[in-house]
């Protein structure tokens, strides 16, 4: 077991499997030392635990947790390119989409729930610039979507 997913366990977490895609394209690819991951929605055990617009059917709280999956997803999608995610130098992006009704302005507040999954299981290495921007919707009426892009190490 890698160094990575021992801190997930310690912080009572699974590393799950990947999410397999939802249409034509690669959960993540690696060009030279970055792996990029396609957008992973909040996927637990192949269903949505919840659907809807963030600041109408689903509450801020309730998107962070999400976002927060949605992270972990990114991390097995990396897993999956990179074989030990012992080997990630750093995450180095976080874009995150968040499904918003018309008048919901909390988008980086919902986001955190992925940057500081990301702080907390990779310590420094998981500090990263980022995006959060709202959207009208999102595949499979999902509240949130996140995009990781990380820096590896030769192995």
């Amino acid at each position: 077991m890698s160094a990575v997913e021992a801190r997930l366990g310690e912080l009572g977490l699974t590393l799950p499997d990947v999410v397999p895609p939802l249409a034509a394209y690669q959960p993540a690819v690696r060009t030279g030392p970055y792996v990029y991951t396609a957008g992973q929605l909040p996927m637990v055990d192949g269903k949505l635990p919840v659907t809807g617009k963030v600041g109408a059917e689903v509450t801020a709280d309730e998107a962070k947790q999400l976002a927060g999956i949605c992270a972990l997803n990114a991390l097995a999608a990396v897993k999956s390119v990179v074989g030990d995610l012992d080997r990630v130098a750093r995450v180095v992006k976080v874009v995150g989409f968040v499904a918003s009704a018309a008048d919901f302005t909390g988008q980086p507040g919902v986001l955190n729930g992925a940057s500081e999954l990301l702080a907390d299981v990779l310590g420094e290495k998981g500090v990263h610039a980022r995006s959060a921007v709202g959207v009208a919707v999102l595949p499979l009426d999902a509240p949130v979507e996140v995009e990781i892009q990380v820096e590896v190490t030769e192995g």
